[in-house]
């Protein structure tokens, strides 16, 4: 059982190596969905755009994991995916308005990008509950 996240020095050197990571893979995703993208309006595919909106993304990720961690620790394997997926549906929306499938699909990565990392960073801060019982053969 999972309860409380604890904010440390060390979870913001994770941040920030998560935000290099998500940066760099977002870059790549852009690279890769510009390359296929044959006459699309690319939205959201220069690094203006993206580089920002991927800290702006952890940063209310981290919000967002540190408020449920508190109050809700065991949403957080609910809300996670929830919020992922709604932020897909901006995404879809930019199909009507002349975006490639290529340029959705990159837009569809980033976000995942996005939540991978404030997840792969993020994780670690919640300490399981005082008192809970441990699996066999873990230590706590």
């Amino acid at each position: 059982m999972l309860t409380t996240a604890t904010p440390t020095a060390t979870t913001a050197v994770r941040l920030g190596f998560a935000l290099l990571a998500a940066a760099a893979a977002n870059t790549a995703i852009a690279l890769g969905a510009v390359a296929l993208d044959d006459g699309g309006i690319r939205m959201g595919l220069s690094p203006a755009s993206y580089l920002p909106a991927t800290v702006i993304g952890l940063l209310l990720g981290t919000v967002g994991w540190f408020v449920l961690a508190r109050r809700a620790p065991k949403a957080l394997r609910v809300v996670v995916p929830a919020v992922l997926v709604l932020t897909w549906v901006p995404d879809l929306l930019l199909l009507t308005a002349g975006a490639t499938a290529a340029n959705v699909i990159g837009l569809m990565l980033m976000h995942l990008v996005v939540t991978t990392a404030v997840v792969t960073a993020l994780r670690p801060t919640l300490t399981p509950a005082t008192g809970a019982v441990q699996p066999v053969g873990t230590t706590g």
